[in-house]
């Protein structure tokens, strides 16, 4: 869904936070009673509450009677995150943000040095972005807007299969501590029950041979508004309808950073090889007839997994060939 980016003063975001605080439970708020706890008339409650609904909070106005959230919503807390986080890289929480990889990209551009593992989160993005160009929808404090800093010291060569890597981390992560049997879809998409759960966006700065620069985006569904079907054109899951139940995005958060290290760590020292088994084991389309299309060239084939640097391998009248490509796009064959 297209979200138009306003500039936004950050005293403004600290109110509208303070507000979708206040709201947080599900309970029904009076404008009067919003505007007494922040020092601000109704008025201007009506204005901020009006900004979020434009970042995709699901809110109600009752007449006469004043506000309420659609469902409760679970504010992502820097404090709590930090208690029960296994890694010492920063997580830094943000409320509204353009996109989440960009702040991390904008971070090296100014000369910031980042420590492996650093993660920046948001409630809402303005400018969420999948691959190809795509936009991301990020209604605020629905989902999980994440993005991890690392950097391999082989150069951008040595990113081939990363984000397959990345999506094996989320994977295990969700089947260890909520038993939820995630699939993957090359190169970049986490399906449960034959629908979409995520995406991750990959973005290199660095060298070919030198030093590289790396910021991992994964975007995640966590409780979907109801607004959903008209943002987006495709089948998807969330977790909370998965579990029947909420999920804590803070432990969410603190689990993917650690076990994004764990296996970046090894990653970055052994590559992908040692984890094709491991993918294909989980791969969406396995054995099955796909559509593979880049531009207006398309080619069909038995999807037969991965090889040992991440690339896609069709089985095609009768031969096997790799392919490697992040403007390839796979669908399964109709």
């Amino acid at each position: 869904m297209a979200i138009e980016a306003r500039k936004t003063l950050p005293h403004s975001l600290v109110v509208q936070r303070q507000l979708v605080h206040y709201l947080a439970n599900g309970a029904l708020c009076s404008g009067q009673w919003l505007g007494e706890q922040l020092g601000i008339s109704r008025t201007a409650v009506a204005k901020h509450l009006e900004q979020l609904q434009q970042y995709g909070l699901d809110l109600y106005k009752i007449k006469g009677k004043g506000y309420r959230l659609a469902q409760p919503v679970q504010l992502l807390d820097a404090a709590f995150i930090k208690a029960v986080q296994l890694q010492q890289a920063p997580v830094w929480v943000q409320s509204v943000t353009d996109s989440t990889n960009s702040q991390l990209m904008h971070k090296l551009k100014e000369g910031v040095v980042l420590e492996k593992g650093a993660v920046l989160v948001a409630e809402a993005q303005t400018a969420g972005r999948g691959r190809r160009g795509k936009q991301w929808f990020s209604p605020f404090g629905c989902n999980l807007y994440f993005s991890m800093y690392w950097q391999l010291e082989q150069g951008i060569q040595a990113a081939m299969g990363l984000s397959l890597v990345v999506g094996l981390a989320v994977a295990k992560v969700l089947q260890q501590q909520w038993q939820l049997p995630v699939r993957l879809k090359w190169p970049n998409d986490l399906y449960l029950e034959h629908k979409k759960l995520g995406g991750i966006l990959v973005e290199l700065a660095g060298q070919t041979h030198a030093q590289c620069d790396v910021v991992i985006g994964l975007g995640l569904n966590i409780r979907m508004p109801d607004q959903t079907d008209k943002a987006v054109d495709q089948p998807w899951a969330d977790l909370t309808s998965a579990l029947g139940q909420p999920i804590d995005r803070n432990l969410l958060v603190a689990l993917l950073q650690h076990q994004l290290v764990l296996e970046l760590q090894q990653f970055s020292q052994q590559g992908f090889a040692g984890y094709v088994q491991e993918f294909n084991l989980l791969d969406q389309f396995a054995g099955e007839q796909v559509t593979l299309s880049s531009g207006s060239q398309t080619m069909t084939g038995l999807c037969a997994g991965v090889d040992a640097q991440g690339g896609l391998v069709l089985e095609i009248n009768g031969q096997k060939q790799s392919f490697y490509g992040g403007e390839l796009s796979l669908r399964k064959a109709l």
